[in-house]
């Protein structure tokens, strides 16, 4: 990860506050990872489970750091100044903190198992029509990534969102505290990254912590998940989903083409898309777009500009072959959903369904992936093709399915695909991140 600094004078100033050292050099940028350091980089070395930070002291400063926060100082790396604290993470969360309290906006919070990222840029990209608003780039919601998004923060802001992750129990709280959110939402809760919390009624306590730190402002309320239901806030609740009993009630219907028309209080809005979770992510923007002054028109015209982040739902054609590129994550809840979607997209040709490894499922994982082959015969996909250690469990559920294969390389299965991909064919790819899917559309379609 890696960010310039909008203000680096500023940051240093604050920066001497919290940790009571000055830069010798100034800084201009901050980065994680010493293959992405450049001139004037502060290089944050982080000691982790598997990989310790500072044994790239030397990389970070060949690449252009001037400075690095450590844990603890190498005295063979010259000409790079090394702040020692007693840990990285927390000094820069707290550096982030104190200049996260010299903004007087609202913060909107947004955490949940599914759809955080999509919802988030929905959120922007309405508000945007009307203020300035800052927000998490990419994927940066972890305890380092949240730090450093907000330290992106300028005075010309008018709003920030910042989205949250959390892969084990206290995450939530520990990134409130750092943000200070004045508002919250929570998407939904679902099985994700099951071995950090062990059950799901973990993960609902875990992102229920939102919703507890909240005080005043408005905690944006999915009464249609049945975990956000039970939650409790001190803010004031702001209530949405497919059900009459909320403020923001929705309902939808499908056109002959299949697209999504979504009906909110009244107001249609036509979401340009087949897909029904994108739909769900429409609603939840709405609502806290709505809270904050855009109307009924503007956020329609945002949802037909809008476009979905690499990876999620993305729709490409390659020729005449229709691909659905929902490879960036995948979890139990999100994967019934995109094969959902899947079958009901219009197709002349077959529907092709591949899929790799749902992570971090710990020891409900050969239930999930059993789960998932009986979704892909319950909705009658004519392919299945499984790759990884955990998706040979999907197989084996799909005996009565004419087209399945199980292959135990990317390679493979890349080859066997371009050989039974015809046209009209759509393809949906469908895997954790750290299955890397995309590299299997690139190769096939050679994109």
């Amino acid at each position: 990860m890696r960010i310039s600094l909008p203000e680096p004078r500023r940051f240093s100033k604050v920066f001497k506050t919290i940790t009571g050292r000055s830069f010798v050099l100034p800084i201009s940028g901050i980065s994680t990872d010493s293959r992405e350091c450049i001139d004037g980089d502060l290089y944050i070395s982080i000691k982790g489970e598997n990989v310790d930070g500072h044994q790239f002291l030397k990389d970070a400063q060949s690449n252009g750091a001037i400075a690095a926060l450590v844990v603890e100082s190498n005295n063979v790396i010259k000409d790079m100044q090394q702040i020692v604290v007693e840990n990285s993470v927390n000094t820069i969360g707290i550096v982030a903190n104190a200049w996260r309290k010299k903004f007087n906006i609202p913060v909107i919070g947004i955490t949940g198992s599914n759809g955080k990222t999509t919802t988030k840029e929905l959120v922007k990209h309405f508000l945007d029509s009307k203020y300035n608003v800052h927000a998490t780039k990419g994927n940066y919601n972890t305890s380092i990534g949240v730090p450093l998004t907000l330290l992106q923060l300028q005075g010309n802001h008018n709003f920030s969102i910042v989205e949250m992750g959390a892969n084990q129990l206290g995450d939530i709280k520990t990134l409130c505290q750092i943000v200070e959110p004045t508002d919250g939402l929570i998407t939904n809760i679902a099985p994700a990254h099951l071995e950090g919390f062990g059950s799901i009624e973990k993960i609902a306590q875990e992102k229920s912590e939102l919703f507890t730190y909240l005080t005043k402002g408005i905690a944006f309320k999915n009464i249609s998940d049945e975990w956000i239901n039970t939650f409790t806030t001190n803010a004031n609740s702001i209530t949405y989903g497919c059900t009459t009993e909320c403020d923001y009630s929705a309902d939808y219907y499908r056109e002959t083409d299949g697209n999504i028309i979504l009906t909110i209080n009244a107001n249609e809005i036509n979401t340009n898309s087949q897909n029904m979770v994108f739909a769900k992510n429409i609603l939840a923007a709405s609502a806290v777009a709505r809270s904050f002054g855009i109307e009924w028109t503007e956020i329609q015209n945002r949802v037909l500009s809008f476009s979905p982040t690499y990876g999620r739902g993305v729709i490409r054609r390659y020729d005449s072959i229709t691909v659905i590129d929902d490879t960036y994550n995948a979890n139990y809840n999100s994967t019934l959903a995109a094969i959902e979607h899947f079958a009901q997209y219009p197709t002349k040709g077959r529907r092709i369904f591949v899929f790799g490894d749902m992570g971090e499922l710990g020891d409900s994982s050969k239930k999930y992936h059993e789960k998932i082959g009986e979704k892909c015969l319950e909705n009658n996909l004519d392919a299945v093709f499984t790759v990884g250690t955990q998706t040979v469990i999907t197989d084996r559920v799909l005996d009565s399915l004419k087209y399945h294969k199980h292959f135990d390389n990317k390679e493979q299965l890349s080859n066997e695909l371009i050989n039974f991909v015809q046209n009209e064919d759509i393809v949906l790819f469908k895997g954790s991140r750290s299955m890397e899917m995309e590299k299997v559309i690139r190769e096939v379609f050679k994109s």
